[in-house]
């Protein structure tokens, strides 16, 4: 009668994804070392590691920030993901927000464990570059660039085998350069975007746009317990070279996210 029992409420649990709605994992940190190009993307294991996207070096830290593994990686390496042991990357290696669509858009896939390289999908739709992504009930969702006078973002949504299964159009007006960073969080998907103020776009599941707010996640977004965000900033160093920062981050019915603090 107990198994029973138990077995009917971790079904409830599976299917309404209260099981997933565990606590902060995170507190602020900060990248240990500096790197020569900027930013592009966070991820977690939900345990204790965190993955940077430096453009052209990947990083697994610890919690703590401490540097565990570090490679050089193909240019121009953007926001990535985990799932199932792997991490996954968006990258373009043709002329990202080319108008005629001379991006050369790829998922590379790597061990959680130790980052060695395990194998590339071409994701060919992805028309003017892919740069960010993000995982959802097995379903990865790819954004990148969006040049001048266009005035609707893109999402991209790939099966497991990144077999293309629809493009999705989000009424949020031109942003610069597309979208950088996207996640999927507290039943709603969070697009961190360039610009001058940088620009955040929240949408629901279908991809119809709840907000456009002036909040700079464009470095990288990530959800970390229900109601908290980890957002990343890079800073410079004084001789120019870039690092890496993750602050906590809550939602703001006025202004999308606010920063703990502000």
């Amino acid at each position: 009668m107990k198994a029973g029992f138990a077995g009917v409420i971790l079904s409830f649990f599976l299917t309404t994804g209260i099981l997933f709605a565990v606590d902060p994992v995170f507190d602020p940190v900060s990248c240990e070392g500096d790197y020569a190009h900027h930013l592009q993307g966070v991820c977690t294991d939900r345990k204790g590691a965190i993955y940077w996207s430096f453009t052209t070096e990947l990083v697994k830290t610890g919690s703590d920030g401490k540097v565990l593994v570090r490679i050089p990686v193909e240019n121009h390496h953007g926001d990535l993901c985990f799932d199932g042991g792997k991490v996954y990357v968006a990258v373009n290696l043709g002329r990202f927000n080319d108008p005629e669509g001379r991006a050369d858009s790829w998922i590379y896939v790597y061990r959680a464990d130790t980052l060695a390289f395990l194998e590339k999908h071409p994701v060919p739709e992805v028309f003017h570059g892919a740069g960010g992504m993000d995982l959802r009930e097995g379903h990865f969702f790819v954004v990148g660039g969006l040049p001048e006078g266009v005035e609707e973002n893109c999402v991209y949504e790939y099966d497991g085998g990144f077999r293309l299964v629809k493009r999705h159009e989000i009424a949020s007006g031109w942003t610069k350069m597309g979208i950088q960073t996207a996640a999927w969080h507290d039943g709603a998907w969070w697009f961190g975007c360039y610009g001058s103020p940088q620009v955040l776009l929240k949408t629901d599941e279908a991809f119809q746009l709840l907000g456009r707010y002036e909040f700079d996640a464009s470095l990288g977004i990530l959800g970390d317990g229900p109601g908290r965000f980890l957002v990343a900033k890079g800073p410079r160093t004084p001789e120019g070279r870039h690092r890496g920062l993750l602050e906590i981050a809550r939602p703001d019915a006025n202004r999308g996210l606010v920063r703990t603090g502000e």
